[in-house]
């Protein structure tokens, strides 16, 4: 039997980042679209930008700098 998964207390930046995905799939629901890619507004979208700076945050945890993949 496999023991019981602990997940462990999510960070202030992973936080931030679910605050900002529950936002922008609020915006595509609303507009009944899958992705934002459908939405002619994709360009210079506020609700986009703050997800992707949060997702940005989230990998770095708020140091800055490059990926290395």
């Amino acid at each position: 039997m496999s023991e019981p998964k602990i997940e462990e207390p999510r960070d202030e930046f992973e936080q931030r980042l679910d605050e900002a995905l529950q936002e922008l799939q609020s915006c595509q629901q609303e507009k009944g679209y899958q992705s934002c890619m459908q939405c002619s507004q994709i360009i210079g979208c506020e609700l986009r930008n703050r997800y992707v700076k949060a997702v940005y945050i989230s990998m770095n945890k708020g140091k800055g700098g490059g990926f290395e993949f």
